[in-house]
């Protein structure tokens, strides 16, 4: 473990899945494997080159905010994984999603039991007015082409129409720009024209929910409640600190001497010293990868947001 490190065990992709909103004091299905209780691995610093003024999704224009808003926020389209690379994947929100065979028409399956850490249920109601607001806004209608409507057949069911062919769907559903936000963090709840409340906490269904912010740092706490936490998939973090380090030879000095455990992005001269470094290593290159202590394990592309159940 590198000096000064906090308590770290391991990180992997925040993969999600599974069923039914547990409190407090639900079951861990990593006891029978003999890994750590969720909240059990103490916490994770994370150098970005910037932070996020708003923790409102749609608004993450480049990847250090996408990388803060969807540990809070998921999309609706996600294939998760447990940490420790136990288990294999499994979906997230969406259980499944089937396209029509023109890929005008998509139906979309939402997962039952799941509610934000407000107490909102996760349903279709509440994708519509996440829809809604896509819809109504320039960025949505960007990041969702051709897309005219949404509805709800059922509950737990909610179909997406397309003018014209979309054959991406699922993969822009899964865009972490796109995070579901429950209908009490936006105003009006409708999502019509809606904003995002800046003073609603607990508006994701994520595993991890806002703490303290200020200018050269965002805390989140682990959500105690998070639906992925009975299937195995942690987090096995109590909490995870951003801090702000806007050079990338600030984010070396600080994953160097143990401040942090991961660096995103190093230049090319950060990450040469990174992997001269027996107690680090990089993941990506050559110019924007990522530097981490060899103690991180999950991450294994620069491609994708990490996520942060491990």
């Amino acid at each position: 473990m590198r000096r000064g490190a906090a308590t770290l065990l391991a990180i992997a992709l925040l993969g999600a899945a599974a069923a039914g909103c547990v409190g407090d004091d639900a079951p861990d299905t990593n006891a029978a494997s003999g890994l750590p209780a969720a909240g059990g691995g103490g916490g994770l610093a994370y150098a970005l080159p910037s932070l996020p003024s708003t923790l409102d999704p749609l608004a993450a224009g480049d990847r250090a905010a996408a990388t803060v808003t969807r540990q809070i926020h998921e999309p609706l389209v996600g294939r998760l994984t447990a940490p420790y690379g136990e288990g294999g994947s499994q979906p997230g929100l969406a259980l499944a999603v089937n396209p029509s065979r023109d890929r005008t028409t998509w139906r979309v399956a939402l997962r039952s039991g799941v509610r934000f850490q407000d107490g909102t249920p996760f349903n279709a109601s509440a994708v519509l007015a996440n829809a809604r607001r896509w819809t109504s806004d320039p960025l949505g209608r960007r990041l969702l082409p051709n897309l005219f409507a949404v509805d709800a057949p059922r509950p737990d069911e909610v179909r997406f129409l397309l003018e014209r062919s979309v054959p991406d769907l699922d993969a822009r559903l899964a865009d972490p720009r796109l995070g579901i936000v429950s209908p009490r963090g936006l105003d009006p709840e409708s999502g019509e024209n809606s904003r995002f409340r800046v003073d609603s906490p607990g508006s994701g269904t994520g595993a991890f929910k806002a703490g303290s912010v200020a200018s050269d740092r965002i805390e989140l706490s682990r959500h105690a409640g998070w639906w992925g936490t009975p299937l195995g998939l942690g987090p096995s973090f109590d909490g995870v600190m951003f801090l702000l380090a806007p050079r990338a030879p600030q984010r070396l000095k600080l994953l160097r001497e143990g401040t942090v455990q991961i660096a995103d992005p190093l230049d090319s001269a950060g990450l040469h010293a990174a992997e001269a470094d027996p107690l680090l290593g990089t993941v990506g290159g050559p110019a924007s990868g990522i530097g981490v202590e060899r103690s991180v394990r999950g991450i294994d592309s620069t491609r994708t947001i990490p996520l942060l159940s491990g």
